[in-house]
C-alpha cells in the first residue's frame, strides 16, 4: 500500500513539475482543438489572401504560438511582386524597431552582471553627453536653433524608456541630426554607431529628460554603451548574447552573400497610389550594400520571423528558451513594467516595447499585461503572457498609406478564434 501511495505521490510530482516547465522548443501540429476553434483560425488566411488579390499588400508572415505550440505559420504573397517570386516562411525581413528590444535585452544581461545601475547618468560612460541642452527656437529655413541647459543629466533608465529628451525620427531635430551627420536609421556611409552617437550627443534634447516619451535613438545609444562596458562592437555582443544562444540562425545586421536572395523586396504604398517598389535609396539594398559599418541598434537588423518568435517565446518563459536562460525572471518582471506613468496616455511602455495597461483594454482585443512592437516596414509581435501566446506578423511595406492595418487585423483574426 505504501508503495502504492509512493507511486502516486511521485507521479503527482512529476506532472506538477512538468506543467510548470516552460516550452524550450517550438513543436508544430499538436491538438489545437482544446483552445481554438481550427473554423475560425483559417480567417487568418481569407484575411491576407484578400489583401495580396487586392494589391494592398505584397507579402505577409504569420506566426502564432500558444505554450510554445505552432498554430498558424505560413507566408502568403510574393519575395518580388514583378518576378513572381513567391513568399516563402524563410524569407528575410527588415524589421527596422524590432531591433531595439534585442539590444534592449543584450544591454541587461550586463546589468545583471552589475555592470551598470539603471539611474546612472549616461555620461559617466559617454562623456559627451556632458551638460545637455533642450531646444527653445528653431529656424526650419536654415535649422539654426537657440537652447537652454537641461534640467538634469539623461540616465540610463531614461534612455531605455525613450524619456530622454533624444529624437531625430520625424522631428525639426532630425533636420540638425542630418545635417550633423547622424544617420537616424539605417545608412550605407563610412560611419560607426560610436561615431554617430558621439555627434548626437551635442544635438539639443526636445525636452528636459524624464518630462515626456519621445520616440528616436535612444536606444542607439544603449548600444554603443554595450560596446563601452562589454569592449566589443554590438553586433558580436548581441550574436553571441541573444542570437547564437536561442537559435536565432538567420538574423544579421548585414545579410551574408549566400542569405541575400532571401531579402523580401521592400514596398511602398504612397498617398493616393498604387503599391509599388520602394524607391528609397537606402532601405532597399542597405542590408546588403554599403560600408556596413553602422550596426543600428534601433534600426539595423533583419531576418525571419520564426527567429523573432524564439525570441518573443523568451520573454513570455521569464528568460528562458532553447535550454538556455538569457534573463533572469525578476529582471523582465521588471521590464514588462510600465515605466512612464501616462506620458503615452493609456498605453504603458516598460523597457523596450509597450504595456497594455488596464486603461487600454478596450483599445485592443490582445489581454492587459501583454507586450507589443513592431518596426517601420511593417513588421510586428505580441506577448501575451495571460494566454500563453505570441503573434507574429512580417510585413515589408514602407510608407503604408493603404488604410490597411496588418497587425492589428492579425491580432482580431487571431483573438477571436480562442475558445
Amino acid at each position: 500500500m505504501k508503495k502504492i501511495i509512493l507511486f502516486f505521490a511521485f507521479s503527482f510530482i512529476f506532472c506538477l513539475l512538468s506543467a510548470q516547465q516552460k516550452p524550450q522548443y517550438f513543436t508544430e501540429g499538436a491538438d489545437i482543438y482544446k483552445t481554438f476553434d481550427t473554423a475560425r483560425l483559417h480567417r487568418i488566411d481569407s484575411a491576407y489572401q484578400r489583401l495580396i488579390a487586392q494589391g494592398l499588400l505584397p507579402n505577409a508572415v504569420t506566426f502564432v504560438a500558444h505554450k510554445g505550440n505552432i498554430i498558424h505559420y505560413k507566408a502568403f504573397g510574393w519575395r518580388d511582386v514583378d518576378k513572381k517570386i513567391p513568399c516563402r516562411r524563410d524569407d528575410i525581413f527588415r524589421m527596422a524597431s524590432q531591433t531595439k528590444a534585442i539590444a534592449a535585452v543584450a544591454l541587461m544581461t550586463l546589468f545583471e552582471e552589475g555592470r551598470f545601475q539603471l539611474d546612472e547618468n549616461i555620461k559617466k560612460y559617454i562623456p559627451e553627453f556632458e551638460n545637455p541642452h533642450v531646444i527653445e527656437t528653431y529656424n526650419p529655413k536654415d535649422t539654426t536653433y537657440t537652447t537652454r541647459p537641461a534640467s538634469r543629466d539623461i540616465t540610463i533608465r531614461h534612455l531605455i524608456t525613450h524619456t530622454s529628451g533624444i529624437s531625430a525620427y520625424d522631428t525639426q531635430l532630425s533636420a540638425i541630426c542630418a545635417k550633423n551627420g547622424i544617420p537616424p536609421l539605417n545608412t550605407k556611409a563610412d560611419i560607426t554607431l560610436g561615431e554617430a552617437i558621439r555627434r548626437l550627443a551635442k544635438i539639443p534634447l526636445a525636452h528636459d529628460p524624464g518630462e515626456k516619451f519621445t520616440y528616436g535613438m535612444s536606444v542607439d545609444v544603449l548600444g554603443y554603451l554595450i560596446e563601452i562596458l562589454s569592449g566589443k562592437s554590438v553586433d558580436v555582443f548581441i550574436k553571441e548574447r541573444i542570437l547564437n544562444p536561442l537559435g536565432m540562425k538567420d538574423t544579421y545586421f548585414y545579410l551574408p552573400d549566400d542569405k541575400v536572395d532571401r531579402l523580401v523586396t521592400l514596398y511602398e504604398f504612397p498617398k493616393g497610389g498604387k503599391l509599388q517598389r520602394s524607391k528609397h535609396p537606402i532601405y532597399q539594398t542597405f542590408p546588403y550594400e554599403g560600408a556596413q559599418k553602422f550596426f543600428s541598434t534601433g534600426a539595423g537588423l533583419n531576418g525571419t520571423i520564426e527567429d523573432y518568435a524564439k525570441f518573443c517565446q523568451m520573454i513570455l518563459n521569464d528568460g528562458e528558451f532553447n535550454g538556455v536562460r538569457i534573463l533572469g525572471r525578476k529582471t523582465l518582471e521588471m521590464m514588462r513594467s510600465n515605466g512612464v506613468g501616462d506620458l503615452r496616455g493609456e498605453i504603458g511602455f516598460g523597457m523596450a516595447w509597450d504595456v497594455f495597461r488596464e486603461q487600454y483594454a478596450h483599445r485592443s482585443i490582445a489581454s492587459t499585461g501583454s507586450s507589443r512592437w513592431g518596426g517601420m516596414f511593417g513588421t510586428d509581435y505580441i506577448i501575451d503572457p495571460q494566454e500563453e501566446l505570441i503573434l507574429l506578423i512580417y510585413v515589408n511595406v514602407s510608407p503604408n498609406f493603404s488604410g490597411i492595418d496588418p497587425k492589428t487585423l492579425l491580432h482580431n483574426v487571431t483573438y477571436q478564434a480562442l475558445k
